[in-house]
């Protein structure tokens, strides 16, 4: 794991001479995706118009792969008060404030866009002020869609019994591990750089991901089974440390969180630009996308929201997800 005092440090002097002085305020922004993402390419394209935009005060960094450990490790980073950004979903912010786990729940919405009316909801807006509150943690914002997850694996998978025995990995937060194990597999918790490693060696059987980013970590070489079963549409945010968001001036706030949330619509365009043609080279690779009836596994979950204590959070919702459809 790299340290990021060491990074700030190394960066400092490329930044410097860039600009002809020290930034005043410094920001890394965390990935789990390769750099050539669509979501870490979105964020240099911000850190450069943040830099320009506050004449040279504030500088961000972009580190991709998980270069400064896994996403739960960074967040304990930034409940410590580190000046970092890092890209994750509201099931690994739900052990700090329970009903934003509801933003990662199995099914809860039919497409992607819909987060927008969820997202604009007061409740919505309670639970991010309340988790920051309490655990130290500002979510910035939540419009990155890195795209439907689907079950890559070994063996190939046309319903949800077929999943029975079967290790798929899935993100190390309680609504995923509650979610995979409903649809009949059996989770396994794994950080994302752990993922291609883990397959190659049989450790696992399979994993829940999304098209980009299971291209990106080359999941098609380890895995020749892809089951549609699109039970999370995978929309994340980039939360930060409150400390250092309300040690900001109120200008550099603002550039900041309009800069990067700018940035969540375009890796959101250009990931779903992206879809067809990743699933292509997929198939060209030898991945077999498997029949299935989505219905079928859908069924499967919804005693997930009755195990995660979600059921009120839900019913809040419902009239905005409605309403953006």
């Amino acid at each position: 794991m790299f340290n990021i005092k060491t990074l700030s440090l190394a960066a400092a002097p490329l930044a410097s001479a860039a600009t002809g002085a020290m930034a005043d305020v410094k920001l890394a922004l965390s990935s789990s995706q390769v750099a050539q993402d669509p979501l870490v390419v979105a964020m240099e394209a911000a850190a450069k118009r943040i830099m320009e935009r506050s004449n040279g005060e504030i500088e961000v960094t972009v580190y991709p792969s998980s270069q400064l450990g896994s996403d739960n490790d960074v967040l304990e980073q930034i409940r410590n008060g580190a000046a970092i950004a890092v890209l994750v979903d509201a099931g690994r912010l739900a052990p700090f404030k329970k009903e934003l786990g509801i933003l990662a729940a199995p099914y809860l919405v039919d497409d992607y866009k819909q987060y927008k009316g969820i997202t604009s909801a007061p409740i919505y807006q309670e639970w991010v002020d309340d988790l920051a509150e309490s655990s130290g943690i500002r979510l910035l914002n939540y419009n990155w869609f890195q795209g439907t997850r689907e079950m890559f694996t070994k063996e190939p998978v046309t319903k949800p019994e077929d999943l029975d025995g079967v290790r798929v990995r899935t993100i190390d937060a309680p609504g995923w591990i509650a979610t995979v194990n409903a649809l009949g597999a059996t989770a396994v918790g794994l950080p994302w750089s752990e993922v291609y490693s883990a397959l190659q060696l049989g450790a696992i059987d399979g994993a829940e991901a999304q098209l980009t980013g299971a291209f990106g970590i080359k999941l098609h070489e380890v895995t020749k089974n892809l089951a549609f079963t699109d039970h999370v549409q995978l929309l994340t945010g980039l939360a930060t440390s409150e400390s250092f968001f309300k040690g900001l001036t109120e200008e550099q706030q603002t550039i900041i969180s309009e800069e990067l949330t700018k940035a969540g619509d375009e890796a959101s365009d250009a990931t779903v630009a992206k879809l067809d043609s990743v699933l292509a080279d997929m198939k060209a690779a030898g991945v077999v996308v498997n029949e299935v009836n989505v219905d079928d596994f859908k069924s499967r979950v919804g005693g997930v929201y009755e195990e995660l204590g979600l059921v009120e959070a839900r019913e809040a919702l419902q009239p905005y997800i409605d309403a953006a459809k």
